[in-house]
């Protein structure tokens, strides 16, 4: 009979088997990373916000972007949302612990931005509500969570869903997987200011979970203008049936926001 496993042993058996399938998974990091890229240095922001030990792991990305990763780079605008402790206790006291995300979503989120999300049950209430505010306002919506299927999982765009049933190992590849896309975005910047905006790039849809991806989500490309990318509408989100730049209309409206008396609209309607 053999002596039973470890807690070292047995903890680290755990994450051995999930990093076979973990590593199918985050391939599609590349392409995240890429399109982070092209966000970023063209003036959009990443939002991130998880629960407890997730909470921490987001607002280690956001510092990886604002400070730097390796070498030395322009600092790139991330906002981690658990960390605006005014406004979360605030939120939470006068709207529900359920709103404490989707408000600030709604305040700091731009058409194009990404939120990106860490759960490992999937299942938080006040991620989903987020995800919810991020449709209203045009933002992208990625998810690092522990297996598919999950709540979290179906609303994202994007997922990475970590293979294991033990939450610790879910977090320990969050972990890997957000050092891993903060390099893949530093990979793709030297490309990304090299390259005129209407380049097209990759864009992925969908679950990664062990390589596979749902039914009905599949890849595809997306064109950029004005750092922006371009799901099938104009610049910065907006349609191209008859709106100019950044959403004005041809009647008498200049582009980049400004009409032709040299005057700004009121900025709420413009994405920045």
């Amino acid at each position: 009979m053999s002596a039973p496993l470890s807690t070292l042993d047995t903890h680290l058996a755990g994450l051995a088997a999930a990093l076979l399938p973990y590593r199918q998974a985050a391939g599609r990091l590349a392409d995240w990373g890429t399109e982070l890229a092209w966000t970023l240095a063209g003036g959009g922001r990443l939002l991130a916000a998880g629960n407890g030990g997730s909470a921490a792991e987001a607002q280690h990305l956001t510092a990886e972007l604002v400070g730097k990763l390796r070498d030395d780079r322009e600092p790139y605008s991330a906002i981690a949302l658990h960390a605006e402790t005014s406004s979360m206790t605030a939120i939470g006291n006068d709207y529900g612990y359920d709103e404490v995300f989707a408000r600030q979503v709604r305040a700091h989120g731009r058409d194009g931005d990404v939120l990106l999300l860490l759960s490992t049950s999937g299942s938080s209430v006040n991620l989903l509500r987020a995800v919810e505010a991020a449709r209203e306002t045009g933002v992208r919506c990625w998810a690092f969570t522990g297996p598919a299927p999950n709540p979290l999982a179906e609303v994202c765009d994007e997922v990475l869903a970590v293979p294991s049933p033990d939450s610790q190992v879910v977090q320990e590849l969050h972990l890997v997987s957000l050092h891993l896309l903060c390099e893949y975005v530093d990979e793709a910047l030297p490309l990304v200011r090299r390259l005129p905006r209407t380049t097209t790039v990759p864009r992925q849809r969908g679950v990664a979970v062990a390589g596979r991806l749902p039914a009905g989500r599949g890849d595809r490309a997306l064109a950029v203008v004005n750092g922006y990318p371009l799901n099938g509408h104009g610049a910065n989100g907006h349609g191209l049936n008859g709106h100019g730049a950044n959403g004005h209309g041809s009647n008498g409206h200049g582009v980049n926001g400004h009409d032709t008396n040299g005057h700004r609209p009121d900025r709420r309607g413009c994405p920045s």
